[in-house]
């Protein structure tokens, strides 16, 4: 039972091909593989964090003030994030922006608080939220890659020694295909992703 609430939000219910959410920032970030991987790691640090602490208050939390009551918790992760962020990371937090304090409000960080952590033991949460949240990092990183591979030509990491961190893509650095870098290309190729996801879903369901 505890390793299905792992990998239920890596496969089964992955966040962003199956259950569609956390679409803003997957959106919005996903032009480089860098920003992919800063917001992946706030993403999981703030939906472990919240899913302990919501666990372990649950039986403290009022009904009346359950949903600001979690909001109030996952505000201080998300606080921590930011400063993290700033003092170490500084050209990751602007090249994020506002999507950092809107992790706040993240429908998945949200909805494992109301929907799983709010119900469970400590341990079957964190088992929650590090399946949804490697799920998360796995869905975002695998959009960025394509559309920065495609739309720039380029693969960006994090710059390490003599290593600026930009691999460029032979034949593509030259001439990429600008439309994965803008907001029609992220929809177009989230809307055929999606499609193939839900495709192999039910094929997998017709099998067994």
């Amino acid at each position: 039972m505890q390793i299905k609430e792992f990998t239920k939000g890596i496969f089964k219910e992955n966040p962003i091909f199956i259950i569609v959410l956390g679409l803003c920032p997957t959106l919005g970030v996903s032009t480089r593989v860098v920003n992919s991987i800063g917001m992946s790691a706030g993403v999981l640090f703030v939906l472990l964090g919240s899913n302990i602490f919501i666990s372990l208050l649950k039986d403290f939390i009022p009904d009346k003030v359950r949903i600001p009551s979690y909001i109030v918790i996952i505000a201080s992760f998300v606080s921590i994030v930011e400063m993290v962020l700033q003092a170490f990371l500084p050209a990751i937090y602007d090249s994020l922006g506002v999507y950092v304090p809107l992790i706040v409000v993240n429908c998945i960080i949200l909805g494992r608080a109301e929907a799983f952590a709010n119900k469970h033991s400590v341990g079957d949460s964190i088992l929650d939220a590090l399946g949804m949240g490697i799920g998360f990092a796995l869905g975002l990183f695998f959009i960025s890659l394509i559309r920065e591979v495609f739309g720039a030509g380029t693969i960006t990491l994090f710059p390490i020694g003599n290593f600026d961190g930009v691999i460029e893509v032979p034949g593509l650095s030259q001439s990429p295909v600008r439309v994965f870098g803008m907001a029609a290309g992220a929809l177009l190729l989230m809307g055929y992703l999606k499609a193939f996801f839900s495709w192999y879903q039910a094929r997998h369901k017709g099998a067994a």
